[in-house]
């Protein structure tokens, strides 16, 4: 067949076609299944112990869609479809985003440290220098007054060493109240006064509109060290917790079993909601594991244990889903088991 000038603008149509379906980026991010991996090679305590089964990092892949994703995604369960402006704030690029979940991942993977630590008794200290600015919320009063990658010392006189003493302090107050905030940027001590403001679907929560994290200098011997690449979030912090405590200990806490979950862990131990958990659900599935940890959020209605529950039920899993609301439940179920 003779190829014509036809022929040639049909093919260009089709090959721009495809290029547009696959690689022009829509305003919606996907979410859906990722994977289960062990934990060995991401957690690494020297001269720690080894075990005879596995801890998972159990993860959620997302993205900004293409067309092609889009319309894909229609089809397969347990995937998510989200605006855009509902995952990543107007005016914060991929980059900042990814740089501030990068940020709850260091925090949570130094929060889950001071936790096993301190449970299997073994050597920390840890010393605060006040908080950092995470992202701002757009329409509230720290809007272009404060940013990412503000290091926060003090409001209204009174010294700031965590991210509890700030929002303690600013929960005290009402909508109209203003308060002075003290801060780094650039190795620049600088002050901001801020009019507090109510968010919109917080029950009438006060507050000047900011994520935090606090700064805190945290010693460990052994050392322990993490190698998660580009993986963010906090939701892995029960995860590691189990992990490093597990390294630390002679006693093998796995006794054989593939174990996986997911929660984000604070300095004192308790495991925090996260989302996405009916796709960690799957995942840890997918990679044969025997229990999954999902935050109980004390029984309340909608937890994620009751949904991580639904999701093992609608699979027909054989994995045992197990409600904590705290590392001291995961910690106690595992010491009992056969």
């Amino acid at each position: 067949m003779r190829f014509t000038k036809r022929h040639l603008i049909f093919f260009v149509l089709i090959v721009g076609l495809l290029f547009f379906l696959s690689s022009y980026q829509l305003p919606y991010y996907i979410y859906k299944p990722g994977g289960a991996d062990p934990l060995n090679p991401v957690v690494e305590v020297e001269n720690g112990f080894t075990s005879e089964g596995d801890m998972h990092l159990v993860t959620v892949r997302g993205g900004q869609a293409t067309p092609i994703q889009y319309l894909g995604a229609q089809f397969f369960p347990y995937t998510e479809i989200r605006p855009l402006k509902d995952v990543r704030p107007e005016g914060v690029t991929e980059d900042e985003y990814m740089h501030a979940q990068l940020q709850m991942m260091e925090n949570s993977q130094e929060a889950s440290t001071v936790v096993a630590y301190e449970a299997a008794n073994a050597n920390i200290s840890i010393r605060y220098n006040g908080v950092y600015v995470v992202s701002v919320v757009e329409g509230m009063p720290a809007e272009d007054k404060l940013m990412m990658g503000d290091r926060i010392t003090g409001v209204d006189g009174f010294e700031i060493k965590n991210a509890e003493d700030l929002t303690s302090y600013v929960g005290e107050k009402e909508a109209g109240d203003k308060i002075t905030v003290e801060f780094e940027r650039e190795e620049k001590n600088q002050t901001v006064t801020l009019t507090l403001d109510t968010f919109d679907s917080s029950n009438g929560k006060v507050g000047m509109g900011i994520q935090l994290v606090t700064d805190r200098k945290v010693e460990e011997h052994p050392k322990v060290n993490f190698s998660s690449g580009q993986i963010g979030g906090p939701s892995a912090g029960l995860m590691f917790s189990l992990e490093i405590y597990d390294q630390l200990t002679e006693q093998d806490l796995t006794k054989g079993y593939q174990i996986a979950g997911t929660g984000e862990v604070d300095y004192n131990g308790n495991v925090i909601r996260i989302g996405g958990i009916d796709k960690k659900v799957i995942a840890a599935d997918r990679e044969g594991c025997d229990i999954f940890f999902a935050p109980n959020e004390n029984g309340a209605s909608g937890s994620n244990y009751e949904v991580a529950k639904e999701t093992a039920m609608d699979i027909e899993t054989e994995m045992e889903i197990v409600p904590v609301d705290t590392f001291e439940d995961a910690l106690q179920y595992l010491q009992n088991l056969d």
